[in-house]
């Protein structure tokens, strides 16, 4: 697979960049997503486009990018490739990008895909706040309660009730989420 270069554009090229993209060949999109930059110097969102052209020859990849600032609106890429919205919303979700002119099959528009009703926040922000940890040491290998831990002659240690299972930083108990 050769690589085709990556081409950086403003926010207003967004567009017609991609436009011009898929004229070239690259009508296989991958994927949309953002970096946020918003505490580094320049500030704002990396948005990044990552696109295929299948040739005969085999595949070439490019990339398009483009630096949003805070509480702007990027053109949505929905009637150049109608598969962007599932991504755009993704990205609207997490990090609080915002899209013009979004359509989708529903009719919906631009609205969360992955998090549960209610949930407040964009989790990808660097400015979100993760939910604290649980403070415990950490067990070893091997989990005390687990009634295969032997000791060192191969004798079986008497089996202990099973410890209460927690769940890891952010992820909610069963009872969240749809039905």
């Amino acid at each position: 697979m050769s690589e085709s270069p990556a081409r950086t554009v403003e926010p207003g090229q967004w567009l017609e960049a991609a436009r011009e993209l898929r004229e070239e060949g690259f009508t296989f999109f991958d994927f949309l997503t953002a970096v946020d930059e918003t505490d580094t110097e320049a500030g704002g969102f990396e948005v990044v486009l990552h696109l295929y052209a299948v040739e005969p020859e085999g595949l070439r990849d490019t990339f398009l990018t483009t630096r949003v600032p805070d509480g702007e609106l990027l053109p949505s890429l929905t009637e150049v490739w109608p598969g962007a919205a599932w991504h755009e919303r993704e990205t609207f979700e997490m990090f609080g990008i915002g899209f013009t002119d979004f359509v989708d099959t529903s009719g919906l528009g631009l609205r969360p895909l992955l998090l549960p009703d209610g949930f407040e926040g964009t989790p990808l922000r660097k400015s979100f706040v993760l939910t604290a940890r649980v403070s415990k040491p950490w067990p070893g290998a091997k989990d005390p309660a687990d009634a295969s831990h032997g000791d060192q002659k191969g004798d079986k240690k008497p089996a202990r009730a099973p410890r209460r299972r927690m769940q890891p930083p952010g992820i909610p108990d069963e009872s969240w989420g749809p039905r």
